[in-house]
C-alpha cells in the first residue's frame, strides 16, 4: 500500500468512529511528531502494540481485501501470569466492496466480534479439516450473543448492529459488511491478541503489508514503533 493511502484510510476511520461518537485513548490521535514527543512513555504501547493497523494483507487490492484496525487495549503474551488477559480492537471496513478480513484461524485467541454500528456484518466460517483445510462438509455449532446455532460451512451470517458472534480457535472465519448496507464498524474482544504469531491464513497472505513510502508518514502504525 501507498503510504498516502495508509494515512487517507485512518483518516476516514477517524471520520466514521467520530460519527458514532466512539472516541479512542488520547494516543490515536497522535501524529508521528507525537510519538516522538512522547517516546520516554510508549512501553507498555509498543510492547503491547496498541494503536492503528492498516493492511491489505499483502492482496495489494485493499478497498476488496483489507481493513482498518485500532487495537484500543492488549494484555502482555508474555506475561505468564495473564494479568491482564484480554484485548480490544475497533475494525472498520467499507461496504463498497465489501471489504473482508481474509479466512483465517487463530490457535490461541478466542474472540468475540461485534456489529458496533453501520451496516450488515456477514460472517462466513468453517472448521478447520484433518489436513489443515477448510472442512466443506461438516456443520459446526457457533454461538452468538450467548445462544447456540448450527451452521452449514460457508453460511453466510448476517450479524446486526448490537449483536456479536463467538469464534473459538481453530475456526476459520472470515467477516465483511454486506454491499449497500453502510459502513462497517466492528468490535473485538478476545483472550490476548498476537498478530505476529497467532494467524493461520487459508491461503499464504501477510498479516501486515509492505508500505511505498510516496509522502511524508502523518500517522505510526502498531508494526513501526521501531522508530
Amino acid at each position: 500500500m501507498k503510504r498516502s493511502e495508509i494515512d487517507l484510510a485512518i483518516d476516514n476511520a477517524m471520520a466514521r468512529l467520530d460519527e458514532f461518537k466512539i472516541k479512542l485513548p488520547m494516543f490515536g490521535y497522535w501524529k508521528k511528531e507525537d510519538f516522538i514527543a512522547n517516546k520516554d512513555k510508549l512501553e507498555r504501547i509498543k510492547g503491547r502494540m496498541l494503536g492503528w493497523d492498516v493492511s491489505d494483507f499483502g492482496s495489494r487490492d485493499f478497498y476488496s481485501c483489507g481493513a482498518v484496525l485500532f487495537t484500543v487495549r492488549n494484555g502482555d503474551k508474555d506475561d505468564k501470569e495473564l494479568k491482564a488477559p484480554y484485548a480490544e480492537k475497533y475494525i472498520i471496513l467499507d461496504d463498497k466492496n465489501e471489504q473482508e478480513i481474509p479466512l483465517h484461524y487463530h490457535i490461541a485467541k478466542t474472540e468475540d466480534i461485534i456489529n458496533r454500528g453501520g451496516g450488515i456484518m456477514v460472517v462466513e466460517m468453517y472448521k478447520k479439516a484433518a489436513d489443515g483445510g477448510l472442512d466443506m462438509e461438516n456443520e459446526y455449532d457457533v454461538y452468538m450473543d450467548g445462544i447456540k446455532y448450527t451452521k452449514k460451512p460457508g453460511e453466510k451470517i448476517e450479524v446486526l448492529p448490537g449483536n456479536s458472534i463467538t469464534i473459538e480457535p481453530y475456526m476459520f472465519h472470515k467477516f465483511y459488511p454486506k454491499k449497500g448496507a453502510g459502513m462497517l464498524i466492528a468490535g473485538e474482544v478476545s483472550r490476548v491478541n498476537d498478530d505476529t504469531c497467532d494467524n493461520v491464513f487459508a491461503v499464504e497472505m501477510d498479516r501486515f503489508c509492505e508500505i511505498e513510502e510516496d509522502a511524508p508518514k502523518k500517522y505510526i502504525l502498531v508494526n513501526e514503533y521501531d522508530f
